[in-house]
């Protein structure tokens, strides 16, 4: 229970560098009578807007609010502050589905990652695979990055920090012919969880993008209830951006889960609460930093509260 709560801490001390944006000095914004009005909610809704958060998302925040203002049940910046919370909680709370690997008679569980470059697919991985080695499953990793070298050698290292095989071939080979070797192999040798990492490609470019539907083609040719997760690795950092990426790789491969890493530094988070509301794939993890430990599960009341609340 502490590992959990030592997360959440330093995920609220490090977003929004400890000062959150939709509520600094919310006292201020309240009139004179002490009460929220329609202007302090004005004045909300464009600090929902600069958090990330979102026009839709936003406009969801907001109606919930109106409505709550409506039937007097906003007395004071006490309950305002409850009523955001419970709003960007109810937008949450349908996206928090933790990711189960379950193994079953017919193979490994496979994960497909996707993502564009930079937003750490390589890294994720190599955090996921400790995370399932140490809940007792098996694991094996694919190096379908075969653009990069450097992603292999990564992804390699992961590989002997974690005990886990890692499956690769020569720098620029055919990726879908990487995971399907690594299919093959976690079959044959009766592994829990095979991760299969791809190059990263922007959600703009209709040639990568058709690639990566082939590697999905591939991989259910070798195993047809594969891949079980398709999971889209999204930089908390890019801002509105990762709504464009999540609408483009979601059409291309039917998205399953998403982790959100580098949440930490000038990130402001509200990006999440943009993504729930447009697409409703769940967040199944959150990412603060490079190590290890910075990496866990979504959860909607203790991600709220880190939003909403300040550090300290």
């Amino acid at each position: 229970m502490s590992e959990k709560k030592g997360f959440f801490q330093r995920l609220r001390e490090r977003l929004n560098k400890g000062d959150s944006i939709l509520t600094r000095d919310i006292t201020e914004l309240l009139p004179s009578s002490g009460k929220p009005d329609e202007g302090t909610l004005e004045e909300l809704e464009t600090r929902l807007l600069m958090a990330d958060v979102g026009v839709d998302a936003t406009r969801k925040i907001m109606d919930g609010l109106y409505e709550r203002l409506d039937r007097k049940a906003l007395a004071d910046g006490a309950q305002l502050m409850a009523g955001l919370e419970a709003e960007i909680e109810s937008l949450l709370g349908p996206v928090e589905v933790p990711l189960v690997p379950e193994h079953s008679g017919e193979g490994p569980f496979v994960i497909l990652v996707v993502g564009v470059n930079g937003a750490g697919k390589t890294t994720t991985i190599g955090k996921l695979a400790r995370r399932f080695r140490d809940e007792g499953r098996s694991v094996m990793l694919a190096a379908g990055d075969t653009f990069r070298a450097a992603a292999v050698e990564q992804l390699q290292a992961w590989g002997e920090r974690n005990e886990v095989p890692v499956i690769a071939h020569a720098t620029g080979a055919d990726s879908a012919a990487v995971a399907h070797d690594a299919v093959q192999s976690a079959l044959a040798r009766g592994t829990d969880v095979l991760m299969i990492d791809t190059a990263g490609r922007l959600h703009t470019q209709a040639g990568l993008m058709d690639e990566l539907r082939k590697v999905k083609r591939v991989i259910q040719k070798a195993m047809p209830s594969a891949p079980h997760e398709t999971l889209l690795v999204l930089d908390g950092s890019t801002g509105q951006n990762a709504i464009a990426q999540a609408r483009e790789f979601n059409s291309a491969v039917d998205l399953s889960g998403l982790v959100v890493t580098k949440l930490d530094g000038s990130a402001r988070g509200g990006v999440i609460l943009a993504v729930a509301r447009e697409l409703g794939v769940p967040v199944r993890f959150i990412g603060i930093g490079e190590g290890a430990e910075d990496l866990d599960v979504f959860r909607a009341k203790d991600f709220t509260r880190a939003l909403v609340e300040k550090s300290g």
